[in-house]
């Protein structure tokens, strides 16, 4: 059978558990039509790049499917139905993949990160790191730096 990884966006105001009524409703479409849902991920609620129907977030869910087409045709025709279903993408794949999708080791890597603390320039030694460059940030198309009068004499002695 096809390999499909299929996304669909639900709307913000959903609950959790309405969401995962979605999907447990689309894993029965599936597997009602012969097919088998290998994996599911709730990515959660995250921004969206653009407004979709006055949305500007949605929860995400990655299923990864092994079914006839006619199973995605129904789910693809079951979530034009919903309306709380904002979009979807369903993608034929070769091969699905094995262990967490890049969004969730995106998601893990973040985490790391949070927990080590850091991330901003308040952090680094000194606190005013400029770079490489000597003598402070960019100095654009200004010219070479003139000495001044401190480093004439800091020169001189």
């Amino acid at each position: 059978m096809p390999l499909y990884e299929h996304v669909f966006l639900a709307r913000q105001d959903a609950s959790t558990q309405q969401v995962e009524e979605l999907t447990t409703q689309m894993t029965g479409i599936v597997e009602g039509l012969g097919g088998k849902v290998t994996k599911t991920e709730n990515w959660g609620v995250r921004s969206l790049t653009y407004r979709m129907n006055k949305n500007r977030k949605a929860h995400f869910v990655l299923m990864n499917i092994d079914a006839p087409s006619a199973a995605v045709t129904e789910i693809e025709r079951q979530e034009r139905i919903s309306e709380d279903v904002i979009r979807y993408l369903t993608v034929r794949v070769e091969e699905h993949e094995e262990g967490p999708s890049a969004m969730m080791r995106k998601a893990d890597r973040d985490r790391e990160r949070d927990d080590r603390g850091g991330g901003f320039r308040g952090d680094r030694e000194g606190g005013g790191f400029r770079g490489d460059r000597e003598g402070g940030g960019f100095r654009g198309d200004r010219g070479p730096r003139r000495p001044r009068e401190d480093d004439a004499a800091a020169v001189e002695e």
